[in-house]
């Protein structure tokens, strides 16, 4: 990484410090940005395809390469799978090698920064939660994750896309992974999504359910319920940075 103080390709001198690293870890690419701590952008977000296969050495290649070019005093992750004290125990979409891996101390011993780290969807939902009442995020991309917030608290690691959906015996994530939407094309794609909103709706009573991830870019907001709310693809760095709040500090993400 470029030493503190460094700048990379497009960064401000004049924004505070600390510099947050932010990465989003997704079955289709790894993102990153560097961002001060009233969000401001440092530099040119980047942007690399996740290898295959998706194994931990292979992507923390991809992490540490990224890094090198960058400057940031601390990083925040969101990992597609189950993430209990910085220790991964699921990746659906990546690899079965990342079952029991440490991926929270990994990445403070490759960066030399601290680390904190959660769920991708649980962090992308940070990003956009308003902290009234019970509050959803759905993450359509390579599968389907999901983030469930009570009072702006997060109750980590739902994990909906790998609960039955009751149809088929196939799983929410079956029905509307990124494979299914190329099977099946975008209008019965469409229909599949608003179906699981209204499945979902009885259940949890949310308040607001924000649907995001890159495939949330084919739906359109004037077809959305007034309680749904489509965000972009912003929401997973900003919710990286929010880890690092004093709310942030209560959840189970820090990584030792």
């Amino acid at each position: 990484m470029t030493q503190p103080g460094q700048i990379g390709d497009g960064g401000a001198a004049d924004v505070a410090r600390p510099w947050t690293l932010c990465i989003d870890i997704g079955g289709t690419h790894v993102k990153s940005r560097v961002m001060g701590p009233g969000g401001e952008v440092v530099g040119t977000p980047v942007k690399r395809p996740t290898p295959r296969p998706a194994t931990p050495e292979a992507l923390l290649a991809i992490v540490t390469a990224i890094a090198e070019t960058l400057s940031f005093d601390r990083v925040s992750a969101g990992f597609p799978g189950v993430v209990v004290g910085g220790v991964t125990k699921t990746a659906p979409n990546l690899d079965v090698g990342w079952a029991g891996f440490a991926l929270g101390s990994r990445l403070e011993a490759l960066l030399g920064a601290p680390v904190r780290l959660a769920n991708d969807a649980d962090v992308a939902g940070l990003g956009v939660i308003e902290g009234e009442a019970v509050e959803m995020m759905l993450t359509l991309g390579t599968g389907l994750g999901a983030g469930l917030y009570v009072d702006g608290t997060l109750v980590p690691n739902l994990e909906l896309g790998h609960h039955p959906s009751g149809i088929n015996a196939e799983t929410y994530e079956e029905r509307v992974g990124d494979a299914v939407l190329k099977r099946i094309g975008e209008p019965a794609w469409r229909q599949r999504v608003m179906a699981i909103v209204e499945q979902i709706r009885p259940i949890w009573n949310f308040r607001r359910l924000y649907l995001g991830g890159g495939n949330a870019r084919l739906l359109r907001q004037a077809d959305m319920p007034a309680d749904v709310q489509l965000v972009d693809n912003t929401a997973g760095v900003l919710g990286a940075l929010r880890l690092w709040e004093p709310a942030g500090a209560r959840l189970d993400v820090v990584s030792h």
